[in-house]
C-alpha cells in the first residue's frame, strides 16, 4: 500500500469530529485547475472528489450560508431578540 503523499504547497487538513483517526485534505492542484477534497482513515485515502476551480465559488457560497444559518440559530438560542437577519445565497437541498 502507498504511502500518504504530502500536501501540495496549498492545502489543509481538517479533522473529523468523530476521531482524529478520520481527516479531510483540500489541496489545491493550480496546474490542473483542480481543487481535490479526500477522505483519510488514519493513513489511508478511503476516496476522493475533483472539484473544478470554477466550481470553487459556489461551494464557498454555500458552506457560508450554512455557517449564516448556524450562527443565527445559536444566536436565536442565546438572546430574546431572535435571528440577526443576513443578505446570503439561496440554500440548495440535496435529494
Amino acid at each position: 500500500m502507498a504511502a500518504a503523499r504530502p500536501l501540495p504547497h496549498l492545502g489543509s487538513i481538517f479533522l473529523d469530529a468523530r476521531g482524529a483517526d478520520r481527516a479531510l485534505r483540500v489541496s489545491w492542484h493550480h496546474e490542473s485547475g483542480l481543487v481535490v477534497l479526500s477522505l483519510w482513515r488514519e493513513n489511508v485515502c478511503a476516496g476522493s472528489f475533483r472539484l473544478a476551480v470554477d466550481e470553487v465559488p459556489d461551494l464557498i457560497d454555500m458552506l457560508r450560508t450554512g455557517l449564516d444559518v448556524a450562527y443565527d440559530a445559536a444566536l436565536g438560542d442565546r438572546s430574546d431578540t431572535g435571528p440577526v437577519a443576513h443578505d446570503t445565497a439561496p440554500v440548495y437541498e440535496i435529494s
